[in-house]
C-alpha cells in the first residue's frame, strides 16, 4: 500500500504520543539535508540527476509507522542517510531494533560473492545480525517472533542475477506467514531507464534468478515487490502486506549516481552499466575482473590471442579467490568508454560474448562455458548458450525474446511507481 497524506497528517497527530522513537523534526530535516549534500558533492557529474532523494532519507514520511515498533531492518553497507548508516540513525532517535538481517556480502557489504555470511552482533550497537545468505536465505518464525515490522533498505541494481530482490522474495514470505507488515524505503534503479535480455524459464529457477523477468527488469525494489505480490509469486499464492515510501524526484529518465558501492565488486558506476552485460561471461572461463580495481570493467583469459589489455587477478576485498589468480590474463579494458555512451546505449552488450567466443579456437570452445550450468542459470535460459555455439547473430537472438519481452513489458507497467522511460 502506498503512504498518502493522510497517513502522514495521522503520523504528525500521533507524533509525541506513541513508543520508543523520539524525533525532532527541525533537527532531523537539517541533518538529511546535511548528509544529502555530503553525498551528492563527491564526484560531481553533469550525467545524473542531483535532486533525487532516496525514501530513507524522508524519515518524516515513515516515522508514524515505525514509533512504537519492534523493528527488523534488512539492511546492508547502503542503508545509508548521506554518510549515516540507517542503524545509526533509528538507534540515535530511541528506536527499538530487534534484528538485523543479513543479505549476500553481509552486513558491511564485504564479503565474497557466494560466500556463507555468519550471524553475529553489530559491534557498534550489540544488535544481534542473523544472516540471510548461505544455508538461512529465509527468515524462520522464531527469528521473528519479537518483531512488529520489517523495513528492507537495500540498494538495488535493477539487474535478475543480483541477489539482494531474491532475499527481499524471501522475506517477503516470511512476512506473509507471520502476519508481520514490511515497509520497503525505495532507492532509485541505476539501470532503470531500460528493460532487456532473456526472460527466466521456470526450469532455471534460483537464488540468482526467482521471478520470469528478463536480465534487466526496469522496476525499483518497491515496484519489483509489488510485482511479486500480485503476481502471485510469492509460496501458496501468499501476499505480504506493503507499506512502501518512494523516492523523491525520481523517475525512470533519470540517471542516478549511488553515492556508496552496492558490492565489492562494483566499485563505480561504470561497473553498474556494464555489469548486465559482463556477468554472463561468470558462467565461462573468462575473467571479469575480480581480484582486480576494475572488476566489471574488463574481460579475459590467460590464453585468449587478441585484445589490446591485459591484467592479473590477485585475492582482495570480495574475492579471495578470484578466477585465474596470479596468471596474466588477455582481453579487453572497457573504462574508456563515457558514462553518456553507457547510459544511452539502453541495451545488454552481447556482443562482447559473441565477438569473444567466436575468437576462440575449436578447443577452447569446447571449453568455454562451466560444466556446472551457471551460465544458463544467469541467462535464465538454455537456448542462448546453444545460439552462441551455433554463431547466430545478435540480432536474431534479440528477435528470439522480443515476444516474452512484449508480454513483460505489459505487466511491468502495472507496478510502475515513477514515470516510465518512454
Amino acid at each position: 500500500m502506498m503512504i498518502n497524506l493522510k497517513n502522514i497528517i495521522l503520523g504528525l497527530l500521533l507524533f509525541g504520543y506513541m513508543g520508543s522513537c523520539s524525533f525532532s523534526q527541525q533537527e532531523t530535516s537539517n541533518s538529511e539535508l546535511a548528509n544529502l549534500q555530503n553525498a551528492q558533492g563527491v564526484e560531481p557529474l553533469l550525467d545524473f540527476d542531483k535532486d533525487i532523494i532516496p525514501a530513507a532519507n524522508q524519515i518524516h514520511q515513515y516515522k508514524y509507522l515505525i514509533e512504537g515498533k519492534r523493528l527488523g531492518l534488512v539492511i546492508n553497507h547502503t542503508s545509508v542517510l548521506g554518510s549515516v548508516h540507517l542503524v545509526d540513525t533509528l538507534w540515535k532517535l530511541n528506536c527499538t531494533i530487534n534484528k538485523i538481517f543479513a543479505p549476500e556480502h553481509g552486513f558491511r557489504g564485504k564479503a565474497d560473492a557466494g560466500a556463507t555470511v555468519k550471524d553475529g552482533l553489530d559491534s557498534k550497537t550489540g544488535i544481534p545480525i542473523i544472516s540471510l545468505y548461505g544455508k538461512n536465505k529465509k527468515p524462520h518464525s522464531e527469528q521473528l517472533k519479537d518483531i512488529d515490522l520489517m523495513i528492507f533498505d537495500i540498494q538495488d541494481v535493477g539487474v535478475r542475477f543480483y541477489t539482494y530482490t531474491s532475499t527481499m522474495t524471501y522475506v517477503m514470505e516470511a512476512c506473509a506467514e507471520n502476519n508481520i507488515p514490511l515497509l520497503i524505503l525505495d532507492r532509485p534503479n541505476p539501470n532503470g531507464h531500460y528493460v532487456d535480455g532473456p526472460i527466466l524459464q521456470k526450469e532455471q529457477k534460483s537464488f540468482v534468478g526467482l521471478h520470469p523477468v528478463p536480465v534487466v527488469h526496469g522496476l525499483t525494489v518497491a515496484e519489483y515487490a509489488q510485482m511479486i505480490n500480485d503476481e502471485g509469486w510469492l509460496r501458496k499464492g501468499l501476499k505480504c502486506k506493503l507499506f512502501i515510501v518512494k523516492c523523491l524526484n525520481y523517475n525512470h529518465k533519470k540517471f542516478y549516481k549511488l553515492p556508496v558501492k552496492p558490492s565489492p565488486n562494483l566499485p563505480n558506476m561504470h561497473s553498474i552499466y556494464l555489469y548486465p552485460s559482463l556477468c554472463l561471461f561468470e558462467g565461462t572461463t573468462v575473467s571479469v575482473g575480480r581480484g582486480t580495481n576494475k572488476q566489471f570493467q574488463i574481460y579475459g583469459h590467460p590464453s585468449f590471442l587478441q585484445g589490446d589489455f591485459n591484467f592479473k587477478p590477485s585475492p582482495g576485498e570480495g574475492a579471495k579467490k578470484p578466477k585465474h589468480e596470479g596468471l596474466n590474463c588477455n582481453g579487453y579494458d572497457l573504462t574508456n568508454q563515457s558514462i553518456k555512451a553507457l547510459q544511452s546505449s539502453g541495451a545488454l552488450n552481447i556482443d562482447l560474448l559473441l565477438n569473444f567466443y567466436q575468437a576462440l579456437s575449436e578447443k577452447e570452445k569446447n571449453a568455454f562455458f562451466l560444466e556446472n550450468n551457471f551460465f544458463n542459470l544467469l541467462s535464465g535460459n538454455k537456448s542462448l548458450q546453444g545460439q552462441i555455439k551455433n554463431n547466430i547473430s545478435s540480432n536474431e537472438i534479440r528477435q528470439s525474446w522480443e515476444p516474452q519481452l512484449t508480454d513483460y513489458k505489459k505487466i511491468r507497467k502495472k507496478y510502475l511507481l515513477y514515470q516510465d522511460f518512454e
